[in-house]
C-alpha cells in the first residue's frame, strides 16, 4: 500500500520528478566521466611508456611522474657517459613537451637512437624525418584527423610536414626531431629523459648503482620500467586526487540541494495529505518512510539514468576521438551509485522530520 502511494505521488508530480531525478543522473554522470577523462589519462600515460620499449628511465630527481610536467633539464651529452655504462646497449635521450590544444604529450626525439629500442618504427606511409620540420604520427591520429603524408599540421603552435605515420604505442602520438623540440621549447642541448635499453634486464640494478655512482649522475634518479609505472598511481600525482574529490563534492552539494527543494516544497504542498494521515494514525515513522521512499525511488531512477547517460558519452567519444583513452571501472560505478544515494537520503532527511513533526490538527486546517 505504501509503495503504491509513493509511486502515485511521484507520478502526479511528473515535472518535478524529472527534474529531481535528472539533478541525480547528472551528478552520477559527472562523477563517472571526470574518473573516466582522468584516470584515462593515467592509464595512456603508462601504456605509452611501456610501448617505447626501454628497460631503464634516467630522469632528473624532481621531475614529476606524468611525461611532459617537468620541461627538459638533462644536458645531452649525459647520453655519453650512459652509453659507456657496463650493460648499457642504447641510451635514447627524450624531450617530452605537453600540449593542452590537444591534451596531449609530444615527443622530441633522436630518431637513430629512438629506433634502436624495439620495436622499431614500422613506416605504415611515408618515412623518417627529411627535415628539421617534419613530423612522424601514429595510425590512430592521422585516421581520425584525415591525415596523410605532405599535409601540414600545427604542433606545439608551430606548423610541420607529417613525413611518416606508424602503428600507434611506441610512446606518443607525434614524434618531433629533438634539436626541433629543444628549439620549440628553448632548452637546447637538453632532454626530459633518457631511454636506456640493456643487454639483458637481470642487469637493471647492476646498472642503475653504476650509473648513482658515478661522480656528477648522483642528482639523476634512475629507475626501472616497472618501478616507474608501478609509481604512476594518483597518490603520487599531485592534484590528482584533489580534482576529483572537486568534482565529487560539487556533484554531491548540487544532488543535495535539488532533493531537498524537491521534497521540502513536496512536504510543503502535501500537508492536508499529511494531517489526513496522522489523523488516521499514521506514526511519526511512518511519515518518514513515505518521504524517504520516495527520495530513494527517484535516487534509483536518477542513478540508472546516469549510468546510462556516462556509458552513452563515452562510446561517442571514442567513437569521435579514437585517441582519447577513458577508463571504466565497475567499483566506481559502486561509488557514485552510494554517493549519489547517500546525498539523496541527506537531502530528504529534513524535509521529512519536518513532515513527521506535523500536528494533525494543524495539518487538516492548512489551506
Amino acid at each position: 500500500m505504501m509503495n503504491k502511494m509513493v509511486v502515485a505521488n511521484l507520478v502526479h508530480r511528473p515535472t518535478r520528478s524529472l527534474i529531481t531525478t535528472s539533478a541525480v543522473a547528472l551528478e552520477v554522470a559527472m562523477i563517472l566521466l571526470v574518473v573516466a577523462v582522468f584516470y584515462g589519462y593515467l592509464t595512456g600515460s603508462k601504456e605509452s611508456q611501456l610501448g617505447v620499449g626501454a628497460d631503464v628511465m634516467v630522469t632528473p630527481a624532481s621531475s614529476a611522474m606524468l611525461p611532459g610536467m617537468s620541461g627538459a633539464a638533462i644536458p645531452v651529452k649525459v647520453g655519453g657517459i650512459l652509453r659507456k655504462m657496463p650493460h648499457v646497449t642504447v641510451a635514447a635521450p627524450v624531450i617530452w613537451a605537453f600540449s593542452q590544444k590537444p591534451l596531449e604529450i609530444v615527443y622530441g626525439i633522436d630518431l637513430a637512437t629512438y629506433d634502436d629500442l624495439p620495436p622499431k618504427f614500422v613506416y605504415l606511409s611515408g618515412g623518417p624525418f627529411q627535415g628539421p620540420n617534419d613530423v612522424i604520427v601514429d595510425d590512430f591520429y592521422a585516421g581520425m584527423n584525415h591525415k596523410k603524408v605532405g599535409d601540414t599540421i600545427e604542433v606545439l603552435n608551430h606548423s610541420v610536414r607529417v613525413c611518416g605515420i606508424v602503428p600507434h604505442g611506441k610512446g606518443g602520438r607525434k614524434f618531433l626531431p629533438l634539436t626541433t623540440m629543444q628549439e620549440i621549447i628553448s632548452s637546447e642541448g637538453r632532454a626530459s629523459v633518457f631511454y636506456l635499453k640493456l643487454d639483458d634486464p637481470a642487469n637493471i640494478d647492476a646498472v642503475a648503482k653504476s650509473i648513482k655512482e658515478r661522480p656528477g649522475m648522483e642528482q639523476y634518479t634512475v629507475r626501472s620500467m616497472a618501478e616507474y609505472l608501478s609509481m604512476m598511481t594518483p597518490d603520487n600525482l599531485p592534484g590528482f586526487n584533489v580534482a576529483i574529490e572537486i568534482v565529487i563534492g560539487i556533484a554531491v552539494i548540487v544532488g543535495f540541494l535539488v532533493i531537498f527543494q524537491a521534497m521540502y516544497t513536496a512536504v510543503m504542498e502535501r500537508t492536508r495529505e499529511i494531517g489526513i494521515l496522522k489523523s488516521l494514525g499514521a506514526t511519526k515513522l511512518y511519515i518518514v518512510n513515505v518521504v524517504l521512499r520516495e527520495t530513494l525511488l527517484l535516487a534509483i531512477v536518477g542513478i540508472i539514468a546516469g549510468i546510462i547517460i556516462s556509458l552513452v558519452t563515452r562510446r561517442v567519444i571514442m567513437f569521435e576521438r579514437p585517441v582519447q583513452r577513458l577508463f571504466w571501472s565497475n567499483w566506481w560505478v559502486l561509488r557514485a551509485t552510494a554517493i549519489a544515494t547517500v546525498g539523496a537520503v541527506l537531502g530528504a532527511l529534513y524535509p521529512a522530520f519536518k513532515a513527521a513533526q506535523r500536528d494533525p490538527i494543524d495539518a487538516l486546517a492548512y489551506e
